[in-house]
């Protein structure tokens, strides 16, 4: 069973930057699909960025330029550039451990996920 703890969210000002990290235990994650997804209440959980098993990005439109994923799996890393006040979210690390046919940034194909890290941009 994978744990994961996510860190580095804050308030931050528009146009600022960061940086969250999630540390994954309980498992060797080397050919885990990794992501990050954000939420705010009362939506659905969106797809960000997402590290495939042979460590291939993919981006949702609307952070691409702007979001890097870093491309190792233990901690995961997404540098935040740029950022605007839509980025205002709850983000959550998740581990895909199986394979599965769904696009990578569909929160479906994920088994495991953080407590999140909240990030407001104002």
């Amino acid at each position: 069973h994978v744990q994961l703890v996510e860190s580095g969210g804050g308030s931050v000002q528009v146009g600022g930057s960061l940086r969250l990290s999630c540390v994954a235990s309980g498992d060797t994650i080397g050919r885990y699909c990794m992501g990050w997804f954000r939420q705010i209440p009362d939506r659905e959980r969106e797809g960000v960025a997402t590290l495939a098993g042979d460590t291939t990005a993919s981006y949702a439109d609307s952070v691409k330029g702007r979001f890097t994923i870093g491309n190792a799996k233990n901690p995961l890393t997404l540098q935040m550039n740029d950022l605007k006040p839509e980025d205002t979210a709850m983000y959550y690390c998740a581990a895909a451990k199986t394979a599965s046919s769904l696009p990578y940034l569909d929160e479906k194909r994920y088994d495991y996920w953080g407590q999140g890290t909240q990030v407001t941009v104002s």
